[in-house]
C-alpha cells in the first residue's frame, strides 16, 4: 500500500468517534474507501509484528470513548498512562511499560510522521504536543511497545505511537462541537467547571492535487491543581487567623493548608494546511500546523480569613495555638502564552518493483513561549505590578531522514530497511524580574540557561521469513550524540552584568543491536522473543537547565552519562474467529537512569534535580483481549490487564534507595471497554480504567493516599451513547468518572464529567 493508499477501516474524524457516519453500503462509522486517503505513514504494522509486540487502533476501537483531545484516543491501551490532569492540560505527559509518566524522553509520538514528543524538557514540561494534530482529524493509530525497532532511537525505551490523518478524495466539509462539565470539591474549593471544543475542515482533491485545512478551538475551565499548607516560623507575634484546614501531608504529616492555585482558564486554538500531491509512483506531503495556547490562573483562593473576617494572603499566621508561615508568592496570579509552528515534508515513492525511498524534513520552533506571574496576589495589602517573566527564546527542532526498503533483497522472503536520521535540539530559558509583568516587562535578568543536543543516526534492520512458520529480524543502529553551546547562569554581585557560565561541550558514540525470532505454527498461534538494546541519551533540560523562579528551582546536571537499557518481550499471541488474545511477558534492566525528583517545601515551592540511578529493573505480564460478539452478537469487549514489578536493583551513591519501588509505577493497570449495538445507528458503551497506587519519591516515604502529593489507585468509570441521527448528523452524550472518585496524581485527577456532542458531515 502506498504511503497516500486507500484504507478501508479509517474514519476521517470524531464524526467517527462520537458519532458514525451512516452510509448505504458500509458499516456505521466507516467511510466510503473510495473517498478516504490516508496522510500518515504507511501501514507498516505487519512490519512492525516482526520485531516486537504493536497494536493498532481504528474506528471501531475508539467510538465508545468520550473524546476531546488527542491523548483520549490512546488512553485506555494497555500498559500506558497519558497524565492529562484536565481537558486541555498542557502538560499532559506519557508512560509506557517500564517508563513511567514522566519519563517523557523514552516515549515518542508521531503524526504523519512529523514528531510530537517534547525531547527539549521532561517531567510535566516534556509532554508531547498533543495540540497539533486534533482528535477530529485523526484516522488510525499503531503503538509499538519497547525499542525493538532499528527505525527508532532510545526515545523508544517505553514505546512509539504513530498517528495517521486522513483527508476526504471528495469535497468532504465536517464540523463538529462538543460541551462539557464537572463538579469537583476539594479542601477549601467546591464549583462546577465547564468548557466546550468546537472543529471544522475542509477537505477536497483537485486532480493529483488534494487540500485539507483545518480549525479547532478549545476553552475550558479546569479544578485546582496545587494545594497549599503553610511552613514553618520563629515570629514570635503571628498574626491570629482562622479557616486554615487541617489535613495530611503525602508522608502522613500533619499540615495547615491555607489556600489553592483557584480555577485554571484553558484556550487553545490550531490550525492545520495539509497539500499532497500524486504523479506516477511518487507522494509528496506538506503538513503545517499552528498552536496558540493560553493558560491563565489569575484567581487564587485564601482559606484563611482575620479577626475581622477579611481574607488573609500571606505572613506569619497563628491559628488555634498551631503557627504557620503563609508565604505571599504561593497565591500569585500568573498566565502562560504560547505560540509554536510545526512544519512537516515528507516525499515516498517506488524506485522499482521491490524497492521504495522515503525522505521526510521537519522543524518545530516556538514563536513565543512566555509565563507572567505577579510578586503576590493582587488582593495582597503590598501587592503591586512587580512580578516575574520566564521566556524560552530561540527553542525548538529540527530533524530529517531518509529511509530505503527493499522486499526479496538477495533472496526470496528476505526484507530490508535502512536509512540514516539527523536531529537537532535547542533550548534556551530566560527568568526576568518585571517591574510590570501584566504587560509582560522584562526589566532585568535573574538566570538564564540553555544548550544544544544533537543526534546523527545509521541504522539497517533485516527480516527474514526463512521457513514458511519461522522469521526472523536482525538490527543495528549507530547513533553519534553531542551537546555543545551549554551554559547556565552563575552572577557575580561585583559585576554589572549577569554572569553566565559555559558548560564543556560533550560527545558519546552507542550501537544498539536489534532481535526477533518468531514462530507461527498454524494460523491461529503465533510465539515471538525480542530483544534489543537501546541507549537513550540526556535532553537538553536535563544538561543544562538551571533557574530559580519564585516557587520553583531547577539544578541540571551536565556530566549525566546515557540511560543504557536492554529489553526483552515474549509474546504468545492466539487469533479467534471473534477478535485476539494476547500475553506478553517483559524484562527490562536500565543502567544509568537519569530520574528527575521534586521535592515539595512548605509553602507550595518545589526544587527539582537531576539524579542518576545505577540501575532500574522491570518486568511484568501483560494480558490484553479483543473479542467482538462475545455473549451476544452485538456486544463488543476490549480488556487489557498488566502487572509491572519496577525496583531500584543498584545505586551505590545512596544503597538505601536498593530495593525501593521505582516512582509513579503502579504494580497494577487495567482497562475495559464494552460495546454494544443497540442497531447500525445506536450504540451505547461502558468503560473502566484501574490503577493501583504507587509512589512518588525514590526513598518511597509517600505513603499517605487520598491527599495532594499522593499518588493513588483509582477506579474511574465511563459511560457512552451515540446516534447517527441521518447521513449527516449525529450526536452522543457521555459520563466520565461516574463515581466522582477523587484520586490524586500528586495534582488532583477530574471529577464526574458530564459530555454532550454533536457532529455534522457534508459530503
Amino acid at each position: 500500500m502506498s504511503l497516500l493508499g486507500k484504507h478501508n477501516l479509517l474514519g476521517l474524524s470524531l464524526a467517527g468517534l462520537l458519532a458514525p457516519s451512516a452510509g448505504a453500503d458500509h458499516a456505521p462509522g466507516e467511510l466510503a474507501t473510495e473517498e478516504v486517503r490516508v496522510w500518515g505513514e504507511r501501514g507498516r504494522g505487519s512490519e512492525h509484528q516482526t520485531t516486537g509486540p504493536s497494536h493498532t487502533i481504528g474506528p471501531e476501537d475508539i467510538r465508545g470513548i468520550n473524546i476531546t483531545t488527542t491523548e483520549d484516543l490512546v488512553k485506555f491501551e494497555p500498559s500506558l498512562v497519558v497524565r492529562r490532569r484536565f481537558i486541555g492540560d498542557a502538560n499532559g505527559t506519557l508512560g509506557i511499560r517500564g517508563s513511567n509518566m514522566f519519563q517523557t524522553a523514552r516515549s515518542m509520538v508521531f503524526a504523519d510522521g512529523v514528531p510530537l514528543h517534547y525531547l527539549l524538557e521532561s517531567r510535566w514540561s516534556g509532554s508531547p504536543r498533543w495540540t497539533l494534530v486534533s482528535a477530529s482529524e485523526i484516522a488510525q493509530v499503531e503503538l509499538l511497545y519497547g525499542p525493538f525497532s532499528a527505525e527508532y532511537s532510545g526515545n523508544a525505551m517505553g514505546g512509539v505511537i504513530n498517528i495517521e490523518t486522513a483527508i476526504p478524495e471528495s469535497r468532504r466539509i465536517r464540523i463538529d462541537g462538543s460541551v462539557f462539565s464537572q463538579g469537583f470539591d476539594a479542601y477549601g474549593f467546591d464549583d462546577s467547571l465547564n468548557g466546550y471544543k468546537g472543529f471544522a475542515s475542509y477537505g477536497d482533491r483537485f486532480g493529483d492535487l488534494s487540500v485539507y485545512l483545518s480549525y479547532n478551538h478549545l476553552d475550558n475551565e479546569a479544578q485546582p491543581q496545587s494545594y497549599y499548607y503553610g511552613g514553618g516560623t520563629n515570629n514570635p507575634t503571628p498574626q491570629p487567623v482562622s479557616g486554615a484546614i487541617r489535613g495530611l501531608d503525602s508522608e502522613g504529616n500533619e499540615r495547615l493548608f491555607f489556600g489553592d492555585t483557584g480555577v485554571i482558564n484553558t484556550t487553545t486554538d490550531n490550525l492545520k494546511l495539509k497539500l499532497g500531491y500524486d504523479w506516477t509512483h511518487w507522494s509528496t506531503l506538506l503538513n503545517v500546523a499552528y498552536e496558540d495556547r493560553l493558560s491563565r490562573t489569575d484567581d487564587a483562593n485564601s482559606y484563611v480569613t482575620d479577626t475581622n473576617g477579611d481574607l488573609v494572603w500571606g505572613g506569619d499566621l497563628v491559628q488555634n495555638g498551631a503557627a504557620f508561615s503563609m508565604p505571599a508568592s504561593r497565591l500569585n496570579v500568573s498566565a502562560m502564552e504560547r505560540d509554536t509552528l510545526s512544519t512537516g515534508w515528507r516525499l515516498q515513492g517506488d524506485l522499482t518493483e521491490d524497492v521504495s525511498l522515503e525522505t521526510s524534513l521537519s522543524h518545530f520552533t516556538i514563536l513565543r513561549d512566555e509565563s507572567r506571574a505577579s510578586a503576590v496576589n493582587p488582593a495582597h495589602p503590598e501587592a503591586s505590578p512587580a512580578g516575574q517573566v520566564s521566556d524560552y527564546g530561540d527553542t525548538g527542532w529540527r530533524t530529517a531522514e531518509v529511509k530505503l526498503r527493499a522486499e526479496n533483497w538477495l533472496t526470496e522472503g528476505l526484507s530490508l530497511v535502512t536509512g540514516a536520521r539527523t536531529e537537532a535540539y535547542e533550548l534556551n530559558l530566560n527568568v526576568y524580574d518585571s517591574d510590570d509583568y501584566r504587560a509582560g516587562e522584562k526589566t532585568e535578568a535573574t538566570s538564564r540557561s540553555g544548550g544544544e543536543t544533537r543526534i546523527d543516526a545509521f541504522y539497517a534492520q533485516a527480516a527474514w521469513q526463512f521457513h514458511p512458520r519461522w522469521d526472523s529480524t536482525l538490527g543495528l543502529r549507530y547513533e553519534d550524540w553531542r551537546s555543545d553551546n551549554g551554559y547556565f547562569s552563575n552572577d557575580q554581585p561585583d559585576t554589572p552584568a549577569l554572569d553566565l557560565t559555559p558548560v564543556p561541550d560533550n560527545s558519546r558514540q552507542r550501537v544498539s543491536p536489534k532481535f526477533s525470532l518468531g514462530f507461527t505454527p498454524n494460523n491461529d498461534w503465533q510465539l515471538r522473543y525480542s530483544l534489543a538494546r537501546a541507549y537513550r541519551f540526556p535532553i537538553v533540560e536535563e544538561l543544562f537547565s538551571q533557574y530559580q523562579a519564585y516557587n520553583a528551582v531547577s539544578e541540571a546536571n551536565p556530566e549525566l552519562k546515557p540511560e543504557d537499557g536492554v529489553h526483552h518481550n515474549l509474546m504468545l499471541e492466539r487469533h479467534l474467529t471473534n477478535g485476539l488474545m494476547r500475553l506478553n511477558l517483559f524484562q527490562e534492566n536500565v543502567k544509568d537512569v537519569i530520574e528527575s525528583q521534586t521535592e515539595l517545601l512548605p509553602g507550595g515551592g518545589s526544587v527539582r534535580t537531576f539524579v542518576p540511578i545505577d540501575e532500574v529493573e522491570t518486568w511484568g505480564a501483560e494480558w490484553i483481549a479483543d473479542l467482538q460478539g462475545l455473549w451476544h452478537p452485538q456486544l463488543d469487549w476490549r480488556f487489557n490487564l498488566t502487572y509491572t514489578r519496577s525496583e531500584v536493583t543498584d545505586n551505590e551513591p545512596n544503597p538505601d534507595l536498593e530495593g525501593n519501588t521505582f516512582p509513579r509505577m503502579p504494580r497494577w493497570r487495567g482497562n475495559l471497554l464494552a460495546s454494544y449495538h443497540l442497531s447500525a445507528d445506536w450504540q451505547v458503551n461502558a468503560n473502566i480504567q484501574y490503577a493501583s497506587d504507587s509512589f512518588g519519591s525514590l526513598d518511597n516515604s509517600d505513603t499517605e493516599k487520598g491527599v495532594y502529593g499522593a499518588q493513588d489507585g483509582y477506579i474511574f468509570i465511563g459511560l457512552k451513547t451515540r446516534y447517527q441521527l441521518d447521513d449527516h448528523w449525529g450526536f452522543s452524550l457521555g459520563l466520565d468518572n461516574v463515581t466522582d472518585e477523587r484520586a490524586y496524581v500528586a495534582h488532583p485527577w477530574p471529577g464526574r464529567t458530564v459530555y454532550a456532542s454533536f457532529s455534522y458531515d457534508w459530503h
